[in-house]
């Protein structure tokens, strides 16, 4: 049965991980986000009192 024989299979494998490990991680790694985090201020926001016309 040839098709248990791994010789030609497990080098299929081996280059296909090889082939996916070297070439795909740096094209990923490559694309950036278009919301880039802001770093946040230490200050809180005083807060503004209501203007109540109405009352």
């Amino acid at each position: 049965m040839p098709q248990l024989d791994p010789a030609p299979w497990f080098t299929v494998l081996v280059f296909s991980w090889l082939l996916f490990l070297t070439v795909l991680p740096p094209k990923i790694l490559s694309h950036t986000s278009p919301n880039e985090p802001n770093t946040l201020s230490t200050q809180k926001p005083q807060p503004e009192p209501w203007n109540w016309p109405w009352f």
